[in-house]
C-alpha cells in the first residue's frame, strides 16, 4: 500500500492505528497501518520493512477535518496527502 492510499482510506482504520511509512515521505512511499499496544514504539511489523512513524489515524483525521474547514473547496487526494506529509514533518 502507499501513503496516498492509507489517507484515501484513512476512514477505515481504527482511531488506535499507527500509520508508518518509508522515508523519504511522499505520495508514493510505502505505507502500512497498525496497532500496537507498546506506545511510543515503532511497531515490529513497520520496522521490518524500513518504515518510519509517520502520525496515528485518529491525528491525521483530526488535522485534515480542521485544515478543510479553513478552505474554499474540497481538497484534492494528493492536497491532502502533500499537506499531511508536510503536517508530519514540521509539527507531528
Amino acid at each position: 500500500m502507499r501513503l496516498i492510499d492509507v489517507i484515501r482510506d484513512l476512514e477505515v482504520f481504527e482511531n488506535e492505528g499507527i500509520i508508518c511509512a518509508t522515508e523519504p515521505w511522499t505520495e508514493d512511499s510505502k505505507a502500512i497501518v497498525v496497532v500496537e499496544n507498546e506506545a511510543r514504539q515503532l511497531p515490529a511489523e513497520a520496522a521490518k520493512f524500513g518504515m518510519e512513524y509517520f502520525v496515528e489515524v485518529f491525528v491525521a483525521r483530526e488535522f485534515l477535518q480542521d485544515w478543510r474547514a479553513n478552505l474554499d473547496r474540497p481538497p484534492t487526494l494528493v492536497e491532502k496527502c502533500a499537506r499531511l506529509i508536510q503536517y508530519a514533518i514540521n509539527d507531528a
